[in-house]
């Protein structure tokens, strides 16, 4: 990350070298005094070395930017992000944003890491590196992020602590969630006393919590968290000392609930206050914008624009404590500089990222160019292939139907799953699905060879799928292969047609393939231009709408199935979660019997 020594950049600062790059004329947004007013900037390599009055930096060689009329604002950040939801790679990734003025984000690299292991983060780092993205990367606390732990390509433990909390690239630990401090986790609870060595921030996953368990994980040294359900939860967060960020990502919209802690209870919260997206697909940031599409929601919502840009920048850089390096437009920090004519509508026309003209006139100018892959980023889906019947839900009950649990969706927050009752008919020996009653099968199949047997299969609703099956290899935590469908022998076409292809998204239809979405990379990504990868989700949203889906985001809400940390249940290649009692259930009720409770496990 660093390009300059720091002789070089004394020198630079003191005006004895040169600058590459001037602005001049414009009006500079100083989210650290919260003024606005008239400044020239001077940019040696990747750096901001003056701000203010910069003709003592020019030479023959200083190239000259004019904005007049235009606002200078520092890059944004997006202040916690699963970068390998969006499909696209790193490169990719670096090309979608940074025309919005998202300049840095802050990622575990997480499904990179269980898919590729620290070899393949190693590999994506020297790409990261290219670009005039930055990430500042949380080493995962724990992968999988799974209770009861599932199986993955590798395994994020307190020895891998031991070592890479010591690479410059660390920056803290990244979501660490709230069940793993609550039970003292062996690991974690390494991996923390690791951090206060090395003096790494613990980045938080609190999610619905409060009181007791949120005063348990801030004595374990949380310092931030970026999942609050309401305005109301935000407000015990930050009264409790906790950085919070605002989600709203492509699935879970936030904004509009949590910014009520500053425009219904205190304005002056602002400054503990930052932004994320969380998950985001290509098409939601090439139709609405990433950081930039935050910043006007936030104004929409009352928000005065200098508040809401220090909540897309200095106020993330300095919960992550990287405000030294970014966040705001001074000297020492990297230059990352956006241009923007009207602070309301916030519609971006310069991008400097890292001292390169990244975006000008609203035209992208940078050359983004993928690197060549290794066999330990192309060569991850390590899937055997499955047979329909062992997709099929058996049970030696000899009654004609059986009660059973549905993981039912909820249609706005995709990574709330609740319990729903139902009865289905059992047809020799097989529980059947109920596509009227809008209840299908679901799976999670291991795709790294750690494992051998059948296929774990549950039941979902919420999706109205009528007729077929989809899957994906790209499904955050582990990215094993998640499949729904409404019967086994799609399903097991689906399955079997990414391990073939090496990972992707599929849909499946009466025994033919109808949709595919390749993602070579882990499985999980592509190089495919942003523009190009919104049409190709575009394509497969439309083919599942015609399949009978109305959620927002079918394929996506499928994906979520697998995360074990938010109630009340999901499902990995162990089977069906109870969320509460951190276990694998059977899904179909033993003996017709419920006891009056909503967990499938007949204790006589």
């Amino acid at each position: 990350m660093y390009k300059e020594s720091i002789c070089e950049m004394i020198d630079a600062g003191a005006a004895k070298i040169p600058a590459d790059l001037i602005i001049i004329n414009g009006q500079l947004v100083n989210v650290n005094s919260c003024e606005i007013y008239s400044a020239d900037i001077a940019i040696y390599k990747s750096r901001i070395v003056a701000i203010g009055d910069v003709s003592g930096y020019i030479a023959a060689q200083t190239k000259t930017i004019d904005a007049k009329g235009k606002y200078i604002v520092p890059g944004l950040i997006d202040g916690h992000l699963h970068i390998e939801c969006s499909k696209l790679s790193m490169t990719s990734f670096a090309k979608a944003v940074l025309p919005h003025g998202t300049t840095s984000i802050i990622s575990g690299l997480d499904q990179y890491i269980v898919t590729a292991g620290l070899d393949g983060i190693r590999e994506i780092l020297h790409e990261i590196d290219k670009t005039p993205l930055k990430v500042f990367w949380g080493l995962p606390f724990l992968t999988p992020y799974t209770l009861p732990q599932s199986h993955v390509g590798f395994n994020v433990t307190a020895k891998t602590h031991a070592e890479v909390q010591k690479w410059p690239e660390v920056f803290g630990v990244w979501e660490t969630v709230s069940e793993f401090i609550e039970n003292q986790h062996s690991d974690v609870m390494k991996a923390i006393e690791y951090a206060r060595l090395h003096r790494l921030p613990i980045f938080g996953c609190a999610p619905m919590t409060r009181g007791h368990k949120l005063n348990s994980i801030l004595c374990a040294g949380v310092r931030l968290d970026h999942e609050s359900y309401d305005h109301e939860e935000m407000m015990e967060k930050i009264r409790k000392g906790m950085n919070v960020l605002i989600r709203e990502s492509s699935i879970s919209h936030f904004l509009e609930e949590n910014i009520k802690v500053i425009t219904h209870l205190n304005p002056q919260l602002s400054r503990r206050v930052s932004f994320c997206t969380d998950d985001v697909i290509a098409s939601d940031i090439v139709t609405n914008g990433h950081m930039d599409k935050l910043i006007r929601m936030a104004i929409a919502n009352g928000v005065d624009p200098l508040t809401a840009i220090q909540m897309g920048t200095i106020n993330s850089a300095e919960a992550y404590r990287i405000d030294h390096l970014v966040g705001s437009v001074s000297p020492g920090r990297f230059a990352d500089i956006l241009l923007v004519e009207d602070l309301i509508k916030f519609e971006i026309d310069t991008v400097i990222a890292k001292g390169k003209l990244v975006v000008e006139n609203k035209q992208t100018v940078f050359d983004f160019v993928p690197p060549k892959r290794s066999d330990v980023l192309l060569q991850s889906m390590k899937l055997k292939k499955v047979d329909a019947n062992d997709l099929k839900v058996k049970t030696d009950d000899k009654q004609s139907k059986v009660k059973v649990l549905s993981l039912d969706v909820d249609f706005d927050i995709p990574f709330v799953r609740r319990g729903r009752h139902v009865e289905l008919s059992v047809e020799n020996g097989v529980v059947q699905a109920d596509i009227d009653n809008d209840v299908i099968y679901a799976t999670v199949v291991e795709r790294f060879g750690k494992t051998k047997g059948i296929p774990k299969v549950g039941f979902c609703s919420g999706w109205k799928l009528k007729s077929g099956a989809m899957a994906s290899s790209c499904a955050p935590d582990d990215n094993n292969v998640v499949c729904i469908g409404t019967n086994p022998e799609d399903m097991a076409i689906a399955i079997n047609h990414l391990a073939q292809e090496g990972g992707g998204q599929v849909i499946v239809d009466k025994g033919q393939v109808i949709g595919f979405l390749p993602l070579p990379i882990c499985g999980i990504v592509s190089d495919l231009d942003p523009h190009v990868m919104a049409e190709e989700e575009e394509k497969l949203l439309q083919i599942a709408r015609q399949l009978g889906c109305d959620l927002p985001d079918p394929l996506f809400y499928m994906c979520c199935l697998q995360i074990t940390a938010i109630p009340d249940y999901a499902i990995t290649d162990l089977g069906v979660i109870d969320f509460h009692e951190q276990a694998v259930m059977d899904p179909v009720f033993k003996c017709g019997c419920t006891h009056g409770k909503l967990q499938p496990i007949c204790h006589k």
